[in-house]
């Protein structure tokens, strides 16, 4: 915690009063919450940024979309549109977002919206498109719609247990609000973990809800629209690395070798044509890796066969069945009882 951030620390209580009063009223049923009639799952975090709550949504659509028709809902941070929007032939990242983007592009038996009044947006989809799953992306604070099941992520190096409230931390409501969750997901884990140390997580969480762990699992080819490489042939090549994502540091790791450029910008980043520029000057001849959600902004300001992506997967350790099984029995009863 640096000076700064100490020294707004009266700023941080009036935060977590504001937000604290907001949620028992919304606890109390003097603010109005709307539920649904169909499975609603919201993903979303405590804290600001970089829990991993793509690939969790991802997860998550490669679990149900076989067997139910899936829908995601987001807010579209960043998207240079407004109100609800149903995904196309027209979107692109501008319209949707990056992370909306990626899901449009990368499963098309789903239907993709955003809005940020997730309540509307849950209606015009259950007039457009009739989905059986709907899936809340970063919807934890949004308590004007009721899900009928909350996932909270917290990162393995950053635990919601041991944060504060902005700006002092980085909370954005108090840690009680993980009273909400059904389920919680340590995220970013080493694939190692013991058994030990998983044990202390949970007590440290201390709460009565189940608790997984889970991993980024790195692809072993980068990929773009023609063709794929495998990392193990490219990793001592030349190249230029590029992230704008939140804590991108695992994703340079991965791919680095001495020779590489790295190039890092702000999460959720819309690249300016000076930037653009600027990679390609830097870049030159060599090939240029960066994040699936980078990928969907740049694909069309860089030559298709420069640029490369690295896709990354959630993997939950240990316990998998567990954890598919949860999310099933409720997608299940809701079903029924719907």
């Amino acid at each position: 915690m640096n000076l700064l951030r100490k020294l707004l620390f009266p700023f941080a209580i009036l935060y977590g009063f504001i937000t604290s009063l907001r949620n028992y009223l919304y606890d109390k049923g003097i603010l109005k919450s709307y539920s649904f009639d169909i499975p609603v799952i919201a993903v979303g975090n405590l804290s600001v940024g970089g829990t991993g709550k793509t690939p969790q949504i991802e997860y998550l659509i490669r679990l149900l979309s076989p067997n139910y028709k899936v829908a995601t809902l987001s807010r579209g941070y960043k998207r240079k549109s407004e109100g609800f929007i149903l995904a196309d032939a027209n979107a692109n990242a501008e319209i949707l977002g990056d992370e909306p983007f990626q899901y449009f592009k990368k499963f098309p038996n789903i239907q993709v919206a955003v809005d940020a009044d997730r309540k509307n947006g849950i209606e015009q989809l259950l007039v457009q498109t009739k989905p059986d799953i709907i899936l809340l992306d970063d919807a934890f604070q949004h308590r004007k719609v009721k899900a009928g099941f909350y996932i909270l992520l917290t990162s393995y190096n950053d635990l919601f247990c041991d944060d504060f409230m902005l700006p002092t931390g980085n909370l954005r409501e108090s840690r009680n609000g993980a009273k909400r969750a059904d389920v919680i997901i340590v995220t970013k884990c080493p694939s190692g973990i013991t058994h030990s140390e998983q044990e202390t997580i949970k007590k440290k969480i201390g709460r009565d809800v189940p608790i997984f762990f889970s991993y980024v699992a790195y692809d072993d080819k980068i990929y773009n629209d023609a063709e794929s490489l495998d990392v193990n042939d490219i990793k001592s090549t030349p190249k230029l690395l590029l992230a704008g994502i939140a804590k991108p540091k695992p994703f340079f790791d991965y791919l680095q070798s001495g020779s590489d450029h790295i190039i890092e910008f702000p999460d959720h980043h819309h690249f300016s044509e000076s930037e653009i520029l600027d990679i390609k000057n830097k870049a030159n001849d060599k090939i240029i890796i960066t994040t699936e959600k980078d990928f969907v902004r740049l694909e069309a300001k860089i030559l298709k066969k420069q640029l490369y992506y690295l896709p990354i997967r959630s993997q939950i350790l240990e316990n998998q069945e567990a954890f598919d099984q949860t999310i099933l029995d409720y997608v299940r009863t809701c079903t029924r009882h719907g």
